[in-house]
């Protein structure tokens, strides 16, 4: 893996440990801004450094000159000495339970200080026998939140959220496509079929050297435990956190194979109920009739025998998708690549860091036809909000760099806040000057039901779009108390747009409800949300979640030319 993941996490730790110990909070701050930045910044710091030294490194956005030093130290060491001291004196099993909702450093130091507490266990325990409810600040009703929060995180950290993993596959399938001896390669399991989270991760190859390919795989950059290597499968651990498996099979079984490990387990049961009553047997080796092996080199034998359209691997859930191959009635699902564009992007006006001429040209080169800048409206001051002021400014120099591009465009938008009577944070003769409005719930009180706040800001003509309509985070957070189906009707009866929140922790609309508004015809919005350029790669996972809700281009606005895109926001406001 790349060192600006590697540095990212360090920098998220040592943030972490020195909130932890009580530290400057502009320290931990600017700590938490360079791992932000360099998780998913687009050039590699190694080679800024190598090319311009320190003075390149202080010149990307949110790194000083201080952070830019220690980026050096680790490029020439391997380490850096400030982050080994401020570790050593954090107990490491408390680290990870400050990603916990509801744990933060003072809650952790108290109970560290005041109940012994040294480790997870530790922790459970005063959850449970009270103790920790009774210090100052905390109660039964705080505990109950952290006991969910850390229900959530243990359930996830069994699992590897997509977007951490969709890098990671992609880095290790380009470098074994290099290898000569590698004919045809392919991840299978979860991540084929693009679920939100995933197990392990499986890759599957063919090849002509079973044995040098999995040698060439264990000894991949970025491996830091080799678990197995074998004549056909190797097992890795990348990063000390994830774990890949890579099998090598035989030419003729690798589409059995790909279908086979790729699942799911209730698609496999069903396809293997029909395969019995024709005769046949299918197994990861092939399609058989008796010892005869009629089918196998390629994934469409396996369907194509059992008399079945082509499944895509996103719909491979059980939910329909065997039945509509029978009748021919697939839908023609949204491509990867095929969108125009992206519905959800910061700049640096607000919170982001990419400048308006930055996000243009990185739009231009990914063949995009625009880019909807929505940043944060005046209410969200900890994000930078713009005034009516600032906004406008924004939208008058979006109009120049338009009128300048004889390719993509810039789309002035705004992610304005729904406040907590359903109005919104610009009035109507402000959001009547922009091209894109999406409306969001940034805050919420605890056990409040946002319903009927959602459903009143879909009432406004000005609002295109609803974002991040759950408010979950898949890693931390369960969303907000919200009848989705409430929001799914109101939506078709207003001819309101439902995003879909690319940014790997969201993943909102989730694939179900994404199923549920198109088959009631709303409009789907896949935005990114990214608040730098190096995350707009995500659109491929809003792409992902659409497809396993069964979405054709003609169900997301991102399908849209630029001017066709217009014309709809027009006619939403009447």
């Amino acid at each position: 893996m790349g060192n600006n993941k590697v540095l990212a996490e360090l920098f998220s730790k040592m943030a972490d440990a020195l909130d932890f110990l009580g530290e400057n909070p502009f320290k931990i701050g600017a700590y938490r801004k360079a791992s932000r930045v360099l998780e998913d910044y687009p050039t590699e710091v190694e080679e800024i450094y190598r090319d311009g030294g320190v003075g390149a490194l202080v010149k990307i956005p949110g790194i000083g000159e201080r952070i830019a030093k220690k980026i050096a130290e680790y490029i020439e060491t391997g380490r850096i000495r400030k982050y080994d001291e401020v570790i050593s004196q954090v107990p490491q099993d408390l680290l990870g339970l400050m990603d916990v909702q509801g744990i933060g450093p003072k809650t952790l130091k108290l109970a560290y200080d005041q109940l012994g507490v040294r480790s997870v266990e530790d922790f459970k325990r005063v959850l449970s026998d009270g103790s920790l409810a009774k210090l100052p600040g905390m109660g039964q009703k705080k505990v109950e939140n952290i006991k969910k929060g850390l229900e959530l995180y243990e359930k996830m950290s069994e699992r590897i959220p997509l977007g951490l993993a969709y890098p990671l596959v992609q880095e290790v399938i380009g470098e074994m496509e290099k290898f000569p001896a590698v004919r045809s390669i392919s991840a299978c399991g979860s991540f084929r079929r693009m679920k939100e989270t995933v197990g392990d991760i499986d890759i599957l190859c063919t090849g002509s050297d079973g044995r040098g390919i999995i040698d060439r795989f264990v000894h991949l950059p970025g491996i830091t435990r080799v678990l197995a290597a074998g004549e056909t499968k190797g097992s890795v651990i990348f990063r000390d956190r994830y774990q890949v498996d890579l099998r090598v099979v035989p030419k003729e079984s690798y589409g059995a194979a790909l279908q086979y490990f790729t699942g799911s387990k209730q698609h496999n049961i069903h396809l293997r109920t029909i395969a019995k009553g024709l005769g046949l047997k299918i197994s990861e080796y092939g399609v058989f009739r008796g010892e005869d092996r009629i089918g196998g080199e390629e994934e469409e034998d396996i369907y194509r025998a059992l008399g079945l359209c082509w499944v895509p691997p996103e719909l491979r859930e059980d939910l329909g998708e065997v039945e509509a191959a029978a009748a021919g009635r697939l839908p023609q699902l949204v491509e990867y690549g095929e969108v125009k564009g992206d519905l959800h992007v910061h700049s640096r006006y607000s919170d982001g860091t990419g400048t308006l001429e930055q996000l243009l040209q990185e739009a231009s080169q990914r063949g995009w036809q625009y880019i909807a800048i929505c940043d944060h409206s005046q209410g969200a001051r900890y994000a930078r909000g713009l005034d009516v002021k600032r906004l406008m400014e924004k939208v008058e120099r979006i109009r120049e760099l338009n009128r300048s591009s004889r390719g993509a465009k810039l789309l002035a938008g705004t992610e304005v806040d729904i406040l907590p009577d359903g109005s919104l944070d610009y009035p109507d003769e402000v959001l009547q000057e922009l091209d894109l409005v999406i409306a969001a719930i940034h805050s919420w009180r605890k056990e409040e039901d946002v319903t009927e706040r959602i459903l009143r800001a879909m009432e406004n003509p000005y609002v295109h779009v609803i974002a991040h309509p759950t408010g979950r985070l898949i890693s931390t957070r369960e969303g907000y108390r919200v009848d989705v189906e409430r929001l799914i009707e109101q939506a078709a009866k207003t001819g309101t747009a439902l995003e879909i929140n690319a940014y790997y922790d969201r993943l909102d609309l989730n694939d179900l409800y994404v199923r549920r508004a198109r088959d009631q015809g709303v409009k789907l919005a896949i935005g990114t949300d990214a608040h730098n350029l190096g995350q707009l790669w995500m659109i491929d996972l809003g792409v992902g979640v659409a497809r396993r809700g069964w979405c054709e281009p003609q169900d997301l606005l991102n399908s849209l030319d630029y001017e066709e895109l217009l014309r709809w926001a027009r006619q939403k406001a009447g």
